[in-house]
């Protein structure tokens, strides 16, 4: 039996590699990636996180949680048709085809992929070019329990957003004013493995696979990558703040759909309110979210005493010195400012040594000294709320003139 598992295995390992899915995503992160870098240089005159940002701190959480997933799917045996996993994929691909990182939830993508799949039998049965039995074995409980597995993949990728790594752009206010936001966003390639009809693996209990797709007696392993991502515009508070509490409502989201998943390995109906609980519940959270954020004040916007703190280039020196985003930057080397133009002058008025007075989110002062290095940059690497870079080049272009 050991023997079997580890060839088919292999041969999973090597099916994974086949997927276009798993191409596409590097592609599409870089795509992203070099988007959001133009976008940056014209807000505010240089590039903030590098082109893989989207990415970052992702890897281990990724490899870990398909793992996770795995053991699940194959302890459990959930059996898939070789033909559902690759709509899956194609739909993926397609809804990232919209550049839009948040249809990448998989409220979305498999969601989409159970409704094809409920139609598409019927579909294929008025035509005569492909093969009307092709979607005809489908395990929805299965789809809906890996759906209920991502989405507190989803949840757990919002937690664990840290508070100096979202990333930041700038837009008009209502009264035409420049005010900052940031992008909760993030994508994360999970792979994992589960089971398909027909190979070399038998069965190795009474009950198992528990969630089988029809008669089958042998099986073989495939290793699926699975593309998910979310992206929110946060302009009235901490980012961190926003994406702390959407994880916990997509964490009850997921554990909702969880227990439908399972009713339905009883009652079969449950799996089709599972997926409408899922895509229902997260246009919910996002229509909540962004009338909520509509409600509020801006956070990031040009105060009149000091400077708040939009973001932070990575490797400078304000990621060295403890600063962090959302902070209100008082004085500098014991001069008040009030724009940017007075904190560059100031910075610079006694050479390499620096003090600033920071204002915390408590509205408690601290002070921070700090020394500029050679290579350093001459801002010390933060980003303020101020009006485009773009923008103020072509207005000093036309004073000049």
């Amino acid at each position: 039996m050991i023997e079997s598992w580890s060839i088919e295995l292999g041969k999973a390992i090597g099916k994974f590699f086949l997927n276009p899915l798993f191409y596409w995503s590097f592609i599409f992160l870089f795509l992203i990636g070099y988007a959001r870098i133009k976008l940056e240089r014209v807000n505010f005159g240089t590039k903030v996180f590098n082109l893989f940002s989207e990415w970052k701190n992702t890897w281990l959480f990724s490899i870990s949680y398909g793992l996770f997933i795995s053991l699940i799917c194959l302890g459990v045996g959930v059996v898939f048709s070789v033909e559902t996993l690759v709509l899956m994929s194609a739909i993926i691909i397609l809804l990232s085809l919209t550049f839009k990182v948040s249809l990448l939830s998989p409220s979305y993508t498999v969601g989409v992929t159970f409704i094809v799949l409920l139609f598409l039998p019927i579909l294929l049965s008025e035509q005569q070019w492909v093969d009307a039995n092709l979607f005809t074995n489908i395990n929805f409980t299965g789809l809906t329990i890996i759906l209920a597995l991502f989405i507190f993949a989803e949840a757990i990728m919002l937690i664990r957003i840290k508070r100096n790594e979202t990333l930041p752009s700038l837009t008009l206010s209502n009264r035409g004013s420049w005010i900052g936001q940031h992008h909760v966003k993030k994508l994360a390639l999970i792979p994992f493995l589960t089971l398909v009809p027909t190979g070399a693996i038998t069965s190795i209990a009474p009950f198992w696979p528990y969630i089988p797709l029809g008669s089958e007696e042998t099986y073989s392993l495939i290793a699926v990558p699975f593309l998910i991502g979310f992206d929110y515009k946060v302009i009235g508070s901490l980012p961190q703040t926003v994406a702390k509490h959407l994880g916990k409502q997509t964490f009850l989201l997921g554990f909702l759909v969880l227990v439908l998943a399972i009713g339905s390995i009883y009652v079969s109906p449950l799996s089709l309110a599972a997926i409408i609980i899922a895509i229902i519940g997260k246009e919910f959270i996002n229509y909540k979210f962004r009338t909520k954020d509509k409600e509020q004040s801006p956070y990031f916007y040009q105060e009149e005493n000091g400077l708040r703190i939009l973001s932070m280039i990575p490797g400078t020196p304000a990621t060295r010195l403890q600063i962090r985003v959302g902070e209100i930057i008082i004085k500098v080397n014991e001069r008040t400012i009030s724009n940017v133009e007075d904190f560059y002058y100031a910075l610079q008025e006694k050479g390499a040594h620096f003090k600033l007075e920071v204002m915390d989110d408590k509205g408690e002062i601290r002070f921070i000294q700090g020394a500029m290095y050679e290579g350093d940059h001459h801002e010390l690497g933060l980003i303020f709320t101020d009006s485009p870079f773009r923008e103020k080049n072509q207005h000093e272009k036309q004073e000049v003139v």
